[in-house]
């Protein structure tokens, strides 16, 4: 590809270098990224004109959403903060969960009132090797990602005589699959809402022009992409669900990933939203303690006397290692996120969203460079009111995203209660074991499912690496530190009743049925 130096450092996600550039290219630069902008106009009106007339209003509303976020990428120079300028964490940003008082039973009902919960449900299954919503993927007892939240949220209806609505947030990549599933919940104490994040062409990295040649989605289904679940906002406003709930006198949502299993409705966190004798938050995002494993993880930090979130790429290269310092930047985003859904209604209405693009530089499957531009939902706080963090402990932080999170999920570490996982008393320490998986022989679940006969004894683990060709007979334990490595062409089987404590295991072991 003809890249030219200047183009390519122009679309590196968001880190650019701040060198000063000859005022003949700078004003070259201005020049062609007003044409970009006059060009992407012109090729989207043509886009929408292949529609036919009764799907052409919906997509104009969602260009014209894309058009802003290419204008605004076009603007931006640089990294998003200015280093000096972020601020120290005022007193009482960050509450601590543990000071949080328990509402009364007798109030319960009436809060629950007041809450809408939506599941951000717009990813495939694709990196665990599965096909379909990665929602749909099994993660205990037969059960789904889906499965368990609509239990949860049945179990809080039913306990409480409320009727608290489950909302999803789509993609057209799940849709059509979400749809068919949700049917089997119709008998359910339950109301299921669904909506469609924006649908957004995929852009071409020379030409910056879009990659579709027409406007049908499924006609070429790699040329779009869904904008990342910074979308949120205006794709529920656009879809009618947050003018009705603010009729029906909701007042709060509570927003996470649906892959986020410990993301449960925290009844502590309400009462603080709906208490009446403070200044209501707009914005609340749960965060929680920094662990080494978690160095990437955006943070949230006081900044032109606002909190707001810092992700990884919008940190000045020179900066990178200050960021990923646990003592610098306690905290890291749960993307567990309360807003208050009038205050939704304002930022979306006044236009005021100015989220920091996410460039994602991709390659696809015919080798053309494409990018596409992603916001984050929990960017939005900084156009939030009265925002505040909430420190909670780590069991609210349990995400799934590859299946070394499946095989502590799957383990005794958890039990199940009414759709939520629990930890295990007879677990010494609250912290989860940290699991490595080789990903040549345990990436894809259905590989990671034929290794283990039963999922191993997990409950003294502090440490697990496993590579290579290596299977595990029925009631194996792990305690400790274990570490199993076959190197290429060898083979470990770990035997049936097999216990490992701080053990390193290499080599080649086979079991074969005599």
């Amino acid at each position: 590809m003809g890249d030219t130096k200047a183009d390519d450092h122009r679309l590196k996600p968001a880190i650019r270098s701040h060198q000063r550039t000859p005022s003949g290219s700078r004003d070259f630069k201005e020049a062609t990224k007003r044409d970009a902008l006059a060009r992407l106009e012109v090729e989207l009106e043509r886009l929408a004109s292949t529609l036919p007339e009764p799907r052409r209003a919906g997509v104009e509303k969602e260009f014209k959403g894309f058009k802003n976020l290419f204008s605004r990428f076009l603007a931006e120079q640089g990294p998003s903060v200015t280093w000096e300028k972020i601020q120290k964490l005022p007193e009482g940003a960050v509450i601590d969960y543990s000071t949080l008082s328990t509402p009364t039973t007798d109030n319960i009902h009436h809060m629950l009132d007041k809450l809408v919960v939506v599941k951000l449900n717009g990813g495939l299954g694709t990196s665990m090797g599965c096909k379909g919503p990665k929602s749909v993927i099994q993660v205990r007892n037969d059960l789904t990602f889906l499965d368990l939240t609509v239990q949860q949220i049945e179990h809080l209806n039913k306990t409480y005589k409320c009727n608290v609505p489950l909302v999803l947030m789509n993609s057209f990549n799940t849709d059509d699959d979400t749809q068919k599933v949700i049917r089997k919940y119709k008998g359910l104490k339950l109301d299921i809402h669904t909506f469609n994040q924006s649908c957004h062409p995929r852009i071409n990295r020379e030409s910056l022009l879009p990659v579709p040649k027409n406007g049908d989605v499924h006609n070429d289904i790699e040329a779009w992409y869904p904008p990342g679940h910074g979308d949120f906002y205006e794709s529920f406003h656009n879809s009618g669900l947050l003018q009705k709930f603010i009729k029906e006198g909701r007042t709060y949502c509570f927003i996470s990933n649906i892959d986020n299993l410990g993301a449960t409705v925290d009844l502590n966190i309400l009462s603080l939203l709906l208490n009446p004798e403070q200044k209501p938050s707009e914005f609340v995002m749960e965060v929680t303690d920094k662990t080494r494993a978690d160095v990437k993880g955006g943070t949230l930090i006081q900044y032109e006397d606002k909190l707001r979130l810092l992700e990884i790429a919008q940190v000045p290269k020179e900066h990178i290692d200050d960021f990923k310092s646990v003592s610098q930047f306690k905290f890291f985003n749960t993307n567990n996120l309360w807003a208050k859904l009038d205050a939704i209604q304002r930022v979306v209405d006044q236009g005021s969203l100015n989220m920091e693009i996410i460039v994602n530089n991709k390659s696809l499957a015919d080798g053309l460079n494409v990018i596409q531009l992603e916001t984050a939902v929990g960017a939005a706080m900084k156009c939030f009111e009265g925002g505040i963090g909430v420190n909670v402990p780590r069991s609210r932080f349990l995400p799934v995203k590859k299946t070394s999170d499946l095989l502590l999920v799957m383990s005794n570490l958890y039990s199940l209660s009414h759709g939520s996982l629990v930890m295990s008393p007879q677990r010494m320490f609250p912290s989860t074991p940290l699991v490595k998986l080789g990903d040549n022989h345990f990436a894809k679940v259905k590989e990671f499912l034929n290794r283990f006969a039963t999922i191993p004894d997990l409950i003294e683990l502090d440490h697990l690496t496993v590579s290579g060709d290596v299977t595990f007979g029925r009631g194996v334990s792990l305690k400790g530190t274990v570490i199993i490595i076959a190197n290429h062409g060898d083979r470990i089987d770990i035997p049936s009743g097999a216990l490992l404590e701080n053990k390193i295991v290499s080599g080649n072991l086979r079991i074969l049925d005599h």
